[in-house]
């Protein structure tokens, strides 16, 4: 049964192509690849980063303007409380 796969394995054609394969080329392929990567990682990061510092910003600001809002209410609810 072994020897019926090996038969129908194209060992020549396999044996051709790895011959035509060239390790230098294939290593800066694989080192390109990695910098690229490297680089779509980091974008993301930084990206994921910006979104949030924004996030915050805007919370940061939207909870100043509560603040403000309540603040005015309570000193107009004080000044009418003096007034009666």
């Amino acid at each position: 049964m072994t020897s019926t796969i090996l038969n129908r394995v194209p060992v020549e054609r396999i044996t051709a192509q790895a011959r035509q394969v060239h390790a230098g080329r294939t290593l800066l392929t694989l080192l390109a690849g990695a910098f690229f990567l490297a680089g779509w990682v980091a974008f993301r990061v930084a990206a994921l980063a910006w979104l949030a510092l924004a996030w915050c910003a805007v919370a940061t600001r939207e909870g100043w303007r509560e603040a403000r809002k309540a603040e005015a209410a309570r000193k107009v609810s004080r000044g009418s409380a003096r007034e009666g």
